[in-house]
């Protein structure tokens, strides 16, 4: 593979500066989904951590590394995961947490950032202006500013996620495909899984997983996929230069941005085989399976893997494919709306 910024090595050792909590995330074949998808499907289920997203992993590698001897103040602008993430990170280490969000964020986002110590500043904007006030507050008050899918830390965290699956398969150092064995079958499966589904929004998760796949495991097809409302950085990817939108129209907050980081896609054009665009409809109908067929209460942007294969019944047919279940921050009023369900109550 032609070099990303990111690096195994460095990746490996991220796992020593991350809570366990956030590691060893459950990947289990979910049957129950498959007859109305048209393939196997296993889950990769990123949810079960105190900040219910799988961005604990990069903000531990952050905390961890300014703890030890960085500024002891932070800034970040996020749409909420990260924000959450990074005031669980900081807290643990005594670092003080300010993030920056649209107050059109999910409020449960919005409150848990809140409750878990972190100073919040929200813009009358999207999620660009956030981006934009964060990096005014670490230059003013001189401070670390956290970039999401920059920092290679984030990037390197969220990466921590393709070893597990790598390792699922049996191999640690597998150099080219290999034919199925019983050594190398994902447990409760029928062979091992073909295909990663990624939701794309900055990146640190797409690039962290595909480098990780494409060094050790260049056999399975990394997909992006990202909603048709909030398409900049697949259409980036399919252009091969930056491409940007005026504007985002999406339930799914998570990966809603309109200006790709050029070093990001830089990487992802080395580590996704594709990326894919899927309509809100089928967004809500991922939601809505995964909560009646897997019992999991998901955000929009967590469905993304299933409205994709939803939308291509035919791609995936006959396939053992994996989709990253990213996060479950939801607002309870808007899952009713749009899913029917009863989501669990907030701890």
């Amino acid at each position: 593979m032609t070099k990303t910024r990111l690096d195994i090595a460095r990746i490996r050792a991220a796992r020593r500066l991350i809570d366990p909590v956030f590691l060893g995330t459950p990947l289990y074949r979910c049957e129950a989904l498959e007859p109305g998808l048209g393939c196997a499907v296993s889950i990769k289920l990123e949810t079960a951590n105190p900040v219910r997203s799988f961005k604990g992993r990069g903000t531990e590698v952050v905390a961890s590394l300014l703890a030890e001897r960085g500024p002891r103040a932070v800034v970040c602008a996020s749409a909420g995961n990260l924000g959450q993430a990074l005031a669980w990170s900081g807290r643990g280490r005594g670092l003080e947490v300010t993030v920056v969000a649209s107050r059109f964020a999910t409020v449960a986002k919005l409150d848990r950032i809140r409750a878990l110590g972190a100073r919040l500043e929200l813009v009358d904007g999207d999620h660009e202006l956030a981006r934009e006030r964060a990096a005014a507050i670490a230059r003013y008050e001189g401070i670390r500013l956290v970039e999401d899918s920059l920092d290679l830390e984030t990037c390197e965290g969220a990466a921590t996620i393709g070893l597990e699956l790598v390792e699922a398969l049996g191999q640690t150092e597998l150099t080219e495909p290999t034919e199925p064995t019983e050594s190398t079958e994902l447990a409760g499966t029928a062979r091992p899984f073909d295909t990663v589904l990624i939701a794309l929004g900055g990146g640190a998760l797409a690039t962290g997983v595909g480098h990780v796949l494409k060094a050790l495991a260049p056999g399975i097809e990394v997909i992006c996929v990202q909603p048709s409302g909030a398409p900049a950085m697949t259409r980036s990817w399919h252009a091969r230069r930056v491409v940007t939108t005026d504007s985002t129209d999406t339930i799914a907050d998570g990966v809603a941005g309109r200006y790709p980081i050029p070093a990001v896609l830089d990487d992802l054009l080395l580590v996704a085989d594709d990326a894919v665009l899927v309509r809100e409809a089928s967004i809500v109908a991922g939601m809505r399976m995964l909560h009646d067929h897997a019992g999991l209460v998901v955000e929009p942007s967590a469905a993304l893997g299933i409205a994709a294969i939803l939308e291509n019944r035919d791609r995936f047919a006959g396939r053992h494919v994996v989709t990253v279940v990213c996060g479950s921050n939801v607002d309870a009023d808007a899952y009713r709306r749009w899913v029917g369900g009863d989501p669990v109550s907030r701890s």
